[in-house]
């Protein structure tokens, strides 16, 4: 592929969203010893993309400008690296690209080895492509955090999925199911049925007075709560529903999560606030990738659009009532 060049999209700067995005050609990545050159068939975006425009993470992410946002992407592999042992030409992957270098608004991208995951034919690039950040997330947050046995092998667990019906509360709500809990899940009315198809026991309207005081309908107390919802929800909505030791689990965790955990901590209190950073593992993408292929866990994408319109898949991501994932195709 050297000398090739390629269509992607970039950013420039901070801020504009979507019409600060920019259709450009650029040469085709080559791959270092360690990495491995994929062609993209599906990339799906993240919050954690549009957060990366609007600066906040600045100064550390991204590393430079210009930028070509998107970490999530599956394809089939063109080249590989000297130094690459598992991957060759031809086969079908899922990888995670650096936050820092992005990458995945492209026609091609380099990905280390070690954050790539064979993709079996069972699961499409769609599919695969969904599950890096919002399945590696929703999969920490209940086995690590919420100490949830996905083999249904613990005790009856009472959860709480926030905004579920998106790209991490999808993939929570099947998680979770397959952990031998009772689910309640929150989501505007149009969800409703949605997020009962997927498994969730209980589904609260959060525009209702219940919903928004995250009231189960059964009375039930919650002895984990993942907390997927960018808008802020205060300790003392959470306090009265979690069991006697439950916690608050904060996907998105802003400076007053930090706050109330280290009051938690400093007071002994056995109800805890607990902030998650979500650390990207191929081990946990391989079981993913395996849930799916087996039919235990699906991907459910609420739109595609080909790079040609990616303004489109970013406005739908910053509006924040994707049903699922935004997925975006060469």
């Amino acid at each position: 592929m050297a000398g090739k060049f390629m269509r992607a999209v970039l950013i420039h700067g901070y801020g504009g969203g979507a019409a600060a995005l920019k259709h450009v050609e650029v040469p085709v990545p080559v791959p270092r010893k360690d990495e491995v050159l994929i062609k993209v068939e599906a990339t799906s975006l993240n919050p954690l993309d549009w957060k990366i425009q609007k600066g906040v993470i600045r100064p550390f992410m991204p590393s430079k400008f210009p930028f070509i946002p998107a970490t999530d992407v599956a394809g089939e592999v063109v080249k590989v690296g000297s130094h690459v042992n598992n991957f060759k030409a031809g086969d079908k992957v899922v990888a995670m690209l650096r936050i820092s270098t992005g990458g995945g608004l492209a026609e091609f991208v380099v990905a280390k080895e070690s954050w790539i995951v064979n993709r079996p034919a069972e699961v499409s690039a769609v599919e695969a492509a969904g599950l890096p950040i919002a399945g590696i997330t929703a999969y920490q947050a209940l086995t690590q955090s919420a100490g949830i046995k996905l083999d249904g092998s613990g005790k009856p667990t009472n959860i709480l999925i926030t905004a579920a019906s998106g790209g991490v509360g999808h993939y929570a709500v099947q998680l979770a199911k397959l952990g031998n809990s009772h689910v309640t899940a929150t989501c505007g009315a149009r969800n409703i049925e949605f997020l009962k198809s997927l498994g969730a026991d209980e589904v609260l309207d959060y525009k209702t007075p219940d919903g928004a005081a995250l009231k189960s309908p059964s009375g039930r107390k919650y002895d984990a709560i993942i907390h997927c919802a960018i808008t802020g929800i205060s300790w003392s909505t959470f306090e009265p529903n979690l069991s006697e030791n439950g916690k608050v689990i904060d996907i998105t965790p802003g400076f007053s999560t930090f706050v109330t955990f280290a009051v938690k901590k400093l007071t002994f209190s056995k109800k805890q606030l607990v902030p998650l950073f979500s650390t990207p593992k191929s081990e946990y993408l391989e079981i993913l990738v395996k849930l799916v292929k087996e039919g235990k866990l699906k991907t459910v994408v609420d739109s595609k659009q080909p790079l040609s319109k990616a303004e489109d898949a970013w406005t739908k991501s910053m509006d924040g009532h994707a049903t699922g994932k935004v997925i975006v195709e060469p």
